[in-house]
C-alpha cells in the first residue's frame, strides 16, 4: 500500500500541490518584479514536477490508478490558483472562477460516478483539451501582465468564460450518451 501512494511520480505531484498556496502567498504579496519573478519560479517547479511525473511513471513501471487520478487533480487545482492569483488584480474573472469551480466539481462527480458504474477512467475529451489550454494561456497573460488594458483583459476573460461553458456543456452531453450507454447495456 505504501509503494501504491509514495512513488516518486505521486510525491512529484503532492509537490506540485503544496507549492501552489506558497505562489498564491507570494503572488499576492508581490510588489517588485523581482518579487513576481519568485513567484513564478515556484509555480515553474510545480509545473516541472507535471511535466516529468508521467514520464517517470511510464518510464520506472510506477503508473498506479492513485497517480492516474491524482495528476488531473492537482491539474485542476493548479489552475484554480491560477484562476485565485488573477483575481488579485482583475476582479472581472470572479464569475469564470464560479464557473470554473462549479465545472470541477461536476466533473469530479462525474467522474467518480462514471467509475463506479464502468469501473474505468474516462480521460479529457478534445473539447476539454482546448478548453485548458485556452485557460492556461489565457491566465499566463493576465497574471504576467497585471496592469493589462481593462478592454483586453475582459475581452480574455470573455473568451475563457465562453470556452468553459463550451466545454461544461460538451461534458454535460458527452456524460449523458455514457450513462445511457450505460443503462442500455
Amino acid at each position: 500500500m505504501k509503494n501504491k501512494y509514495f512513488t516518486i511520480p505521486n510525491i512529484l505531484g503532492y509537490i506540485r500541490i503544496v507549492l501552489l498556496p506558497v505562489f498564491l502567498v507570494m503572488y499576492y504579496n508581490s510588489s517588485t518584479l523581482k518579487d513576481y519573478i519568485m513567484a513564478f519560479i515556484v509555480l515553474a517547479v510545480g509545473m516541472l514536477t507535471d511535466a516529468f511525473d508521467g514520464m517517470i511513471a511510464r518510464k520506472f513501471n510506477q503508473v498506479t490508478d492513485f497517480g492516474k487520478a491524482l495528476d488531473p487533480v492537482a491539474d485542476k487545482l493548479t489552475q484554480g490558483a491560477l484562476a485565485i492569483a488573477v483575481t488579485f488584480h482583475y476582479k472581472a474573472i470572479i464569475p469564470f472562477l464560479v464557473l470554473f469551480i462549479i465545472k470541477e466539481v461536476y466533473m469530479g462527480v462525474m467522474g467518480l460516478y462514471l467509475i463506479k458504474k464502468q469501473n474505468r477512467w474516462i480521460g479529457a475529451q478534445w473539447f476539454g483539451k482546448i478548453c485548458t489550454i485556452t485557460l492556461d494561456v489565457g491566465m499566463f497573460v493576465l497574471l504576467l501582465f497585471p496592469n493589462l488594458n481593462s478592454l483586453v483583459a475582459d475581452g480574455i476573460i470573455i473568451v475563457m468564460t465562453a470556452l468553459l461553458i463550451f466545454s461544461l456543456a460538451n461534458y454535460i452531453k458527452f456524460h449523458i450518451g455514457l450513462i445511457k450507454e450505460c443503462k442500455a447495456e
